[in-house]
């Protein structure tokens, strides 16, 4: 774990804080440059317009790419509150991520390690550096107060 990754977890933490606003799930998310700069940041947004893609991690990375021009982002860092899911995972691959630092593992979709390990798979041709676990009590309280909420 970087110095700054407990940094950029407070930011992607705070991106999340705002999902419930609109009845989303508290997931936040940031790409940050080489330089340590954020470029994008993201939150869930599937309610909020209706877009089954629209998680955290996938805004983010369109955000990024928009920044810097182009779909590589493979001098990058994806920090996320939650382990990704699989859609997530996958087009982390493709955009050829660096780093993914995120922080609770998710026992039910997660496919950075805990369901399946998508960003480390030797079968496909690219593998992320993974750092997990940054802030995992503050990101999974988060998700747990939202739930209790919903039930």
């Amino acid at each position: 774990m970087r110095e700054d990754d407990e940094r950029h977890m407070q930011l992607a933490l705070a991106e999340a804080r705002l999902a419930p606003a609109t009845g989303d799930v508290p997931v936040g998310a940031v790409v940050v440059g080489p330089d340590g700069a954020v470029l994008a940041r993201g939150r869930n947004a599937r309610e909020a317009t209706g877009d089954p893609t629209a998680h955290a991690e996938i805004i983010a990375l369109r955000e990024a790419a928009a920044a810097v021009g182009r779909w590589r982002l493979d001098e990058c860092t994806l920090v996320v509150t939650l382990e990704p899911c699989a859609m997530c995972a996958g087009a982390i691959v493709l955009a050829r991520i660096r780093r993914l630092v995120l922080g609770a593992w998710d026992p039910k979709a997660g496919a950075a390690g805990s369901v399946h390990d998508l960003v480390r798979d030797r079968r496909l041709n690219h593998r992320v550096e993974l750092v997990g676990g940054v802030l995992e009590q503050d990101c999974g309280t988060l998700l747990r107060e939202f739930f209790a909420t919903q039930r």
